[in-house]
């Protein structure tokens, strides 16, 4: 999987919806699902960001993108029932569903940790997930083969230190993760995994650890051979795992 070679029509046909997709992972999972011939759904909450890698998406001649500005924090469930609504008035099912957008929050110890910030992290990587998976599931359905893939950390699965609403909330992505693979694995099409990327060249690592040298990392590219293989067919007999992009690393978020 980590080295997976994916067919250059891998995803042809394929409508996929990114969250996040304006930077880092989500950036260039969206750029690299399009690439592999898939049409791409970009969430995010800032339209320049969105438009810019509709550009490159259509510079680049691969299948036409559609934008979505929307910010998980504020988002309520009218939202996601109207996006439901516009991508099935588009393209009249989902393919795929990647669930990259995360916020940090306050590197802090829980005690102090203020409960606005942690409202906040929350909100952003697990309710907008489970509002996003209700309004689009029946569209996975009305498609041959559909795959949900959340986004993990190594703090979702043993808890350290100063990680708070964070590390919380990915453990919350991982039940979510095995709920769905285990409820939908007998009656639908749809498959339902999850990716830890492990230390990655990106923004929001760069905030977490400052003092690290960045040259250090695997940039998003690197780890994309994961992300297409649990997004493409070759992986339909996949369900409720939660797997590492770089298993080789020592932990980290």
């Amino acid at each position: 999987m980590l080295d997976y070679q994916a067919p250059n029509d891998l995803l042809k046909d394929k409508v996929i919806l990114v969250t996040g997709a304006g930077d880092g992972i989500g950036k260039e999972a969206a750029l690299t699902y399009a690439a592999h011939g898939a049409t791409v759904v970009l969430l995010g909450r800032t339209t320049k960001k969105l438009e810019q890698v509709y550009d490159q998406i259509d510079n680049s001649g691969h299948p036409q993108a559609a934008i979505v500005p929307l910010n998980l924090e504020t988002a309520a469930e009218h939202d996601y029932m109207e996006l439901a609504n516009t991508i099935k008035k588009e393209f009249g099912r989902l393919d795929g569903i990647l669930h990259n957008a995360s916020l940090l929050g306050a590197r802090t110890p829980l005690a102090n940790f203020e409960p606005s910030t942690f409202d906040q992290v929350m909100k952003v990587n697990v309710t907008a997930q489970f509002l996003l998976n209700q309004a689009l599931i029946p569209l996975l359905q009305e498609a041959p083969s559909a795959s949900i893939v959340f986004t993990t950390s190594s703090v979702g699965r043993k808890a350290r230190a100063y990680w708070g609403a964070y590390s919380v909330s990915k453990f919350a992505t991982e039940a979510m993760m095995q709920l769905l693979a285990d409820e939908l694995e007998s009656i639908s099409n749809i498959r339902v995994n999850a990716i830890n990327p492990g230390a990655t060249r990106t923004s929001m690592r760069a905030f977490a650890y400052p003092a690290e040298d960045p040259n250090t990392l695997k940039t998003p590219t690197d780890i994309m051979p994961l992300y297409l293989y649990l997004m493409g067919n070759d992986s339909k007999d996949i369900n409720g795992q939660s797997l590492d992009a770089q298993p080789n690393r020592s932990p980290s978020a």
